[in-house]
């Protein structure tokens, strides 16, 4: 096992599911993670374009995909270096999903270490591949200070939205009445960038999702910086800052472009 990378959120979020094998907000906050992971496939030969060919082993007469959350883990199950492609979990979990694959993650080389069978690859991407939260369609007539969110909820949604870089400024939960006399919870991003709309959505309503908390608990909205309704949610909502967008890194391996996923050969 290797003993110089520390411990990693995917090694804390299994290490939760292990404990409490009954509790089934544990397990959705591993596949949670899981989903939100960067891992090391390892591969068979060094890409070709974006065709990539994983490493692959037979279990029960299926085949595991082996993937890692930290290139040292990878190298050492491997030996030494070895060929791999870098790509998010949820998009490999679609990707092994659709091949009938599952995937050996962390394999010898963490506490992490789990096979994970088709049949789950395919529940998580049918999650993932859910349409997103509602969007608050209805005028907002006043705006108050939230009451009774789930600390499960407030959880998932600082995690998911300190990974939304440079997608908007900031957000702002609050509670909401709106026109009609209906009342209810709205997230509110202010100041987001061009074309996010559909990806904060989906954010929050994986959030959603994997806080065992229903969709219709929460709904999104957004509204211009500065503009009335921006200052009235900031004066008495629940603030969440998100990263402000940094130089994009050169990726060498294919899989870190989520609009290019690559392909099995």
């Amino acid at each position: 096992m290797t003993e110089t990378v520390p411990e990693t959120p995917l090694d804390r979020a299994h290490g939760a599911m292990e404990a409490a094998s009954e509790d089934g907000a544990a397990r959705l906050a591993f596949y949670h993670c899981l989903a939100d992971t960067q891992l090391f496939l390892l591969l068979t030969e060094e890409p070709e374009g974006d065709h990539v060919t994983p490493r692959t082993y037979q279990v029960e007469g299926a085949d595991y995909a082996l993937a890692f959350d930290d290139e040292a883990r990878l190298a050492g199950f491997a030996g030494g270096p070895a060929p791999y492609a870098v790509l998010p979990g949820r998009t490999l979990a679609a990707m092994l999903a659709a091949g009938g694959a599952g995937l050996g993650l962390n394999l010898d080389a963490a506490p992490s270490s789990i096979l994970l069978p088709p049949e789950a690859l395919g529940w998580l991407a049918e999650t993932l591949g859910q349409g997103g939260g509602d969007e608050a369609s209805t005028q907002i007539d006043s705006v108050s200070a939230p009451k009774g969110v789930p600390q499960a909820l407030l959880t998932a949604l600082d995690a998911k939205l300190a990974r939304a870089e440079g997608l908007a400024s900031h957000a702002c939960l609050a509670g909401a009445r709106y026109a009609g006399g209906a009342s209810g919870h709205v997230l509110m991003f202010i100041g987001a960038a061009e074309g996010a709309e559909p990806s904060l959505t989906r954010a929050v309503s994986e959030a959603l999702t994997f806080s065992g908390i229903e969709a219709g608990a929460l709904d999104v909205g957004f509204a211009e910086t500065g503009g009335q309704l921006a200052q009235r949610l900031e004066q008495v909502g629940l603030r969440f800052d998100l990263p402000q967008a940094t130089a994009a890194l050169q990726r060498a391996a294919p899989g870190s472009d989520p609009s290019r996923p690559p392909k099995l050969k």
